[in-house]
C-alpha cells in the first residue's frame, strides 16, 4: 500500500512561513495592523475613510470631503453613515447624512453642526485635518424618496436637518416633482447651504420657504398650514429637533395623515467610558461582572459562557462580535470604543475588555 503526500508549492510554503514569523514577530499586534498604517483603505481591511477637505459651510457647521476605503458599497440620497472619530483617546461613534451625489467610486461628503458641549461635533468642524483616517460604517437609513418619486413632495427642516434633504435635492428629487421646501435656522447666515438652495430656488427648482427663528420664532403647526395650504396632501419628509419633529408628527396624526409624514431623528449619543463594568450578551440573556483588564472572551468563558473564537488555533477575527451599547478598551493599545443603544460596531472580543457597562450580540 502505498500513500501520497501532497507538498505546498514552494512559493506557498514559504508564503505561509513569512506570515507565521510576520505573526510571532509583532505580536500582540497582527501583521494586518501594520498593514493598517500602510494602506488603510485596503480591500479586505475595516472599512475607513480618509478626511480630503474641510470646507466651512457656516459659523457653527462644516462640510467633511471623505475618501472611503474599497468596500464602500455606495449609499442612497437621504441615508446617513456613521463616523468612528477617535477624540482624546476614546473613539466615538456618530451618524450624519451623506449631502454628496452617490457616484462609483467618488468622495463622499457629510456635514456637521457643532453643537453645545458636543465633544465629536465639535472636533469634526474645529479640529480635524485633511489626511485624518476614520472609521466608517456603511451607509444606511429609510428617510429616503421612493421610487417613482411622488408628484407632489414637502420638505421641513431645520437647523443640521437640511443635510439629508440636501442629498436628495442634488440628486435631482425636484426635476421629477412639484417641490416645496420650508427651512428654519436663527438667521439667514445660520442657513446651512443657504447660497445653494436660495440659487436652486431662484432657478424654479422648487419653492423655498425660509424662516429665521430668531426673529419669527419657533415653526408651529399653524403656521406650516398657513405657509402650505396643500401641506397634507404632499408626500412630507421632516428632519430637525425633536420640538418640530414632535409637532408636526402630532399635526399629521391629527389629520391622519400619519402615512404620508417622513421624518428622521438625530438621536444624541451620551457614552461615559469607565474601568470595567457588567458586560450583558443580549443573546443568551446572560449579564457577568468583568474587570478592565480581562478579555471579554475569557471573562465570558470563565463565566461558562461559549464564546465563539480561532484565536488559539491561530485563525484572527473568529471571535468579532457586536458591541450594540456601551464601552470597551482595546488591551493592545488602550483605545476605548463606544458604541450608543442599538449599535452594532464590530469588536475583538479577544483583546478588549469592559470599559464600563456593555451589551455584547451573542
Amino acid at each position: 500500500m502505498t500513500s501520497t503526500v501532497t507538498r505546498l508549492p514552494r512559493t506557498a510554503a514559504l508564503r505561509d512561513r513569512l506570515l507565521r514569523l510576520a505573526g510571532a514577530v509583532t505580536t500582540p499586534l497582527l501583521p494586518e495592523d501594520y498593514l493598517d498604517l500602510i494602506d488603510p483603505l485596503r480591500s479586505g481591511a475595516a472599512l475607513r475613510g480618509r478626511i480630503l477637505a474641510v470646507t466651512p459651510q457656516t459659523r457653527d457647521a462644516a462640510t467633511l470631503t471623505l475618501r472611503p476605503g474599497r468596500g464602500w458599497r455606495g449609499h442612497t440620497p437621504g441615508q446617513y453613515v456613521r463616523l468612528g472619530v477617535d477624540v482624546d483617546g476614546v473613539r466615538q461613534w456618530r451618524a450624519y447624512s451623506v449631502t454628496s451625489v452617490p457616484g462609483r467610486d467618488q468622495p463622499i461628503t457629510v456635514t456637521v453642526k457643532a453643537i453645545p458641549d458636543g465633544v465629536v461635533s465639535t472636533h469634526l468642524v474645529r479640529r480635524i485635518r485633511p489626511g485624518t483616517v476614520v472609521q466608517l460604517d456603511q451607509a444606511q437609513g429609510d428617510f429616503v424618496l421612493p421610487r417613482p418619486v411622488p408628484r407632489r413632495i414637502l420638505f421641513v427642516t431645520a437647523g443640521s436637518g437640511i443635510t439629508p434633504v440636501m442629498a436628495m435635492l442634488r440628486a435631482g428629487a425636484h426635476r421629477d416633482a412639484d417641490v416645496v421646501l420650508v427651512h428654519s435656522a436663527p438667521t439667514a447666515a445660520d442657513v446651512i447651504f443657504g447660497a445653494e438652495l436660495r440659487d436652486l430656488a431662484a432657478q424654479g427648482a422648487f419653492r423655498l420657504v425660509e424662516r429665521h427663528t430668531d426673529a419669527a420664532g419657533p415653526l408651529t403647526a399653524d403656521q406650516l398650514a398657513a405657509l402650505v395650504p396643500d401641506h397634507l396632501d404632499r408626500r412630507t419628509w421632516a428632519c430637525g429637533p425633536l420640538g418640530l419633529l414632535d409637532a408636526v408628527e402630532a399635526h399629521w396624526a391629527a389629520h391622519d395623515r400619519a402615512d404620508r409624514l417622513h421624518t428622521e431623528r438625530f438621536r444624541p449619543t451620551v457614552v461615559a467610558p469607565g474601568e470595567g463594568g457588567e458586560v450583558t450578551l443580549t443573546r443568551t440573556a446572560v449579564t457577568l461582572p468583568a474587570d478592565g483588564a480581562t478579555p471579554i472572551l475569557d471573562a465570558s468563558e470563565a463565566a461558562g459562557v461559549l464564546m465563539p473564537s480561532g484565536c488559539r488555533m491561530g485563525i484572527c477575527y473568529g471571535c468579532v462580535l457586536p458591541l450594540r451599547q456601551g464601552a470597551v478598551r482595546d488591551l493592545r493599545t488602550g483605545a476605548v470604543t463606544t458604541a450608543a443603544p442599538g449599535d452594532g460596531v464590530l469588536i475583538q472580543t479577544c483583546v478588549s475588555a469592559a470599559a464600563g457597562a456593555c451589551d455584547i450580540e451573542h
